[in-house]
């Protein structure tokens, strides 16, 4: 027998050896998902919980570039089954991406003008002027603003209201409205001293289905707001707004009007800012 025969021969030995003990093996458990923290269930209308604040998670939407302007349609049409439809999903060319995210007020250089603050968010694209807010459940804060910097180039930015600005009062649902007006007293914008009063009128006015280049939301609301300025010294500034507003997603996508704008459907905006990639 030759010495390869003689190690097969051994090898079958050993593979029928009935002794031979055959280790059983647990069934895969996959990894554990967290469950979402929130999930809409597409009542119609946004609770202060479909609205928490993710610190630090980036947000990214599709704007156009500064100081151009976008042609945009907010009225919206009506579909086949009588559903509002509002198209915002051309994709332009030149389109730019925004990343933005809530934080804390730690370590800002303006905390202790906000002792309430609880989160921050910027108010522009780039990120220079940041809005300190407090939600209490029932209705979302904008409790003031400040440059993001404290000696930033163009010259600090610190204005504290009066009165905290109820930008969402809670449930958010068509129909609802409000006026939120303050005082800005001994402020600091661009360096120079302001004072002043901000008025903002806001409605709820409509809900439907919102297309976004990269998804659409099949049952947002339309928040408008109108912005005026009335600095103590100057011109008084009106300024427009259209947001669309989804549960768990917040605002996903933004139009802002161009100066003194006077119709509510404005076509221009200075502003088109989508949830995109």
């Amino acid at each position: 027998m030759t010495t390869r025969a003689i190690t097969l021969l051994c090898l079958a030995l050993v593979a029928c050896d009935p002794n031979r003990t055959v280790p059983e093996r647990n069934a895969y458990v996959p990894q554990a998902v967290a469950p979402l923290e929130c999930v809409p269930n597409l009542d119609g209308k946004i609770e202060a919980s479909e609205v928490r604040t993710a610190f630090g998670v980036p947000v990214r939407y599709l704007v156009n570039p500064a100081g151009t302007r976008r042609p945009v349609d907010l009225a919206g049409v009506t579909d086949s089954a009588g559903r509002r439809v509002w198209q915002l999903s051309t994709d332009y060319a030149d389109d730019q991406i925004a990343t933005l995210s809530a934080s804390t007020l730690e370590g800002k250089w303006y905390r202790s003008s906000f002792p309430t603050g609880q989160f921050v968010a910027a108010l522009d694209l780039a990120g220079s002027i940041e809005g300190v807010y407090l939600n209490d459940g029932a209705t979302l804060f904008l409790l003031g603003y400040a440059s993001a910097q404290e000696s930033p180039a163009v010259g600090k930015t610190l204005v504290v209201y009066s009165s905290p600005i109820a930008t969402f009062r809670f449930p958010l649902e068509a129909g609802a409205q409000w006026v939120s007006a303050s005082e800005v007293r001994n402020a600091t914008v661009r360096g120079l001293p302001y004072a002043g009063r901000d008025t903002y009128q806001q409605r709820v006015d409509a809900s439907g289905t919102l297309e976004l280049p990269d998804v659409s939301f099949t049952q947002a609301l339309r928040v408008r707001t109108t912005l005026s300025i009335e600095p103590a010294v100057g011109v008084p500034l009106v300024r427009r707004q259209v947001g669309f507003v989804f549960e768990c997603f917040g605002e996903v996508a933004r139009a802002v009007s161009l100066d003194n704008e006077t119709a509510d459907d404005f076509t221009q905006t200075s502003e088109l800012r989508r949830l995109g990639f």
